[in-house]
């Protein structure tokens, strides 16, 4: 009689979660950040008919990465769930801290079960507040922790590379151009250094636009209005809203900051501007 062949708990909790790892790695990445009005959500996503961005509910929107089938299973899932919340108690009573802990449930209970393989998918949860200290963004790996993000947060294979970016320049009273003009520069920034071009039919764009009047915030942006955005924030040039003057790397103008100096001197540089104007004549 053979000797059953034995796997340590230990290894195959890690033997399953680099296999859920490795296939979310496949997928495009998805970025979420707060702006001055709102919650952006921006992912490289050709298909107009299947959607890693989604409402959810009022002020709910749902993002994710992976493999298709499971997170729409997950997004149909908590609709249902919100929809009976909201009917039963009342619309407020609908959050993402509670949809974020339903969806922990779930991915932990798959993750932990030997029966089944986990999930590869890894999914973010965010509300739009009254203002933008109130918002929420929770991240959800496949193993159904739960992360609470604030300002920026990117899921996806290329993750730590754009979360890195993202972290760095990211502001919280950035416009929704601003905000758009740093998620694509993120997407398109590849590991080597180089830049794609992504247009807007590339892309899948959404806002919790806490301004909306209606009760339900959340916004698809396509189509003209989001190539009408992209334009402008391409003619805006490469500005200060992506760092510092001094990272050429990223195109910023260097002369920039010197333009807006401290105003002791003034005459100083006033005269030493007039002297490079008569020297270029």
């Amino acid at each position: 009689m053979s000797t059953p062949f034995y796997v340590s708990p230990q290894q195959a909790m890690a033997d399953r979660a680099e296999y859920a790892r490795k296939g979310i790695a496949r997928g495009r990445s998805v970025v979420v950040l707060q702006y001055r009005d709102g919650i952006l959500f921006v992912a490289e996503n050709p298909s107009r008919a299947l959607h890693k961005v989604s409402e959810i509910y009022d002020r709910i929107a749902f993002a994710a990465v992976g493999k298709y089938n499971e997170f729409e299973n997950l997004r149909i899932g908590g609709v249902r769930y919100a929809d009976l919340r909201g009917y039963t108690y009342h619309r407020e009573d609908v959050t993402a801290r509670g949809l974020a802990n339903v969806y922990a449930q779930t991915l932990g209970t798959i993750f932990s079960s030997v029966g089944e393989k986990p999930y590869e998918v890894e999914l973010i949860v965010a509300e739009v507040g009254e203002a933008p200290t109130d918002d929420q963004i929770y991240r959800l790996p496949h193993d159904g922790s739960i992360v609470d993000e604030h300002g920026s947060v990117a899921v996806g294979g290329d993750a730590d590379r754009i979360g890195g970016r993202l972290d760095r320049y990211h502001r919280d009273d950035m416009t929704l151009g601003e905000a758009l003009r740093l998620a694509v520069r993120s997407l398109a920034r590849d590991s080597n250094g180089g830049e794609r071009e992504l247009a807007a039919d590339q892309l899948e764009v959404a806002v919790l636009d806490r301004t909306r009047p209606q009760q339900r915030k959340f916004k698809r942006l396509s189509g003209e209005p989001l190539e009408r955005l992209l334009a402008e924030t391409a003619d805006d040039g490469d500005g200060p809203d992506e760092g510092n003057a001094s990272d050429t790397s990223d195109g910023a103008d260097t002369s920039a900051e010197g333009a807006e100096g401290p105003t002791d001197g003034r005459n100083e540089g006033e005269d030493a501007g007039k002297k490079s104007v008569e020297g270029k004549e």
